[in-house]
C-alpha cells in the first residue's frame, strides 16, 4: 500500500477536513454533504440523482472509514463523517428544492443520527467495522427521507 491510499482513506472518512472541525463533527460532515448534494441535482437535473450518489459513496465510505479507524486504532470515531454524508443525500433524495425542504431534510437526518431509534442503534451496536459505521446514518438517512416525504404528502410541499 502507498503512502498516498490511508491519506486518500483518512481526507474521504473525515470527508475532505470537515470531520475536523470543533464540536459536533457529525453535524458538520452532515453540513458539508449540502454543497456537494447541490451540484449533483444541478448537474443531473434530479434530487433523486443523490440516492445513487449515496449508493456510489458507501462501499468507498466502508473502505475509507475502515482504513481510517483501523490506521488511528478507532472505531467510529466521531470525526469519520463521509457516513453523515451519504445519510444526509439519501434524506434529501425526496425533499423539495427549497431552503425549507432542505432544512427539513437536514433537520431529521440529524435526529435520527443522534437519538439511533431501532433499528438504528441496533445497528450501530451491532455491526463492526466500515459497514457499520456507515449503515447506521444510511438507515437514518431513510428514516428522514420517510418522514420528508409524509409530510410532504400531508402538508402539499414547502
Amino acid at each position: 500500500m502507498s503512502k498516498f491510499t490511508p491519506r486518500l482513506a483518512s481526507g474521504i472518512a473525515l470527508w475532505f477536513g470537515a470531520g475536523k472541525l470543533p464540536k459536533a463533527p457529525g453535524t458538520w460532515g452532515s453540513l458539508a454533504a449540502l454543497p456537494f448534494a447541490w451540484v449533483i441535482v444541478e448537474a443531473t437535473g434530479t434530487p433523486l440523482s443523490l440516492l445513487l450518489a449515496a449508493f456510489i459513496l458507501l462501499p468507498i465510505g466502508v473502505w475509507a472509514s475502515a482504513l481510517h479507524s483501523e490506521r488511528t486504532n478507532t472505531h467510529d470515531a466521531g470525526e469519520i463523517v463521509v457516513d453523515e454524508v451519504a445519510g444526509q443525500w439519501i434524506a434529501l433524495a425526496v425533499a423539495p428544492l427549497s431552503p425549507l425542504g432542505w432544512i427539513l431534510a437536514f433537520v431529521l437526518f440529524r435526529f435520527f443520527d443522534i437519538i439511533k431509534p431501532w433499528p438504528i442503534s441496533w445497528i450501530d451496536q451491532r455491526v463492526s467495522g466500515g459497514w457499520g459505521i456507515m449503515l447506521d446514518d444510511i438507515v437514518a438517512g431513510f428514516f428522514a427521507a420517510v418522514c420528508v416525504w409524509m409530510l410532504m404528502a400531508f402538508v402539499g410541499g414547502f
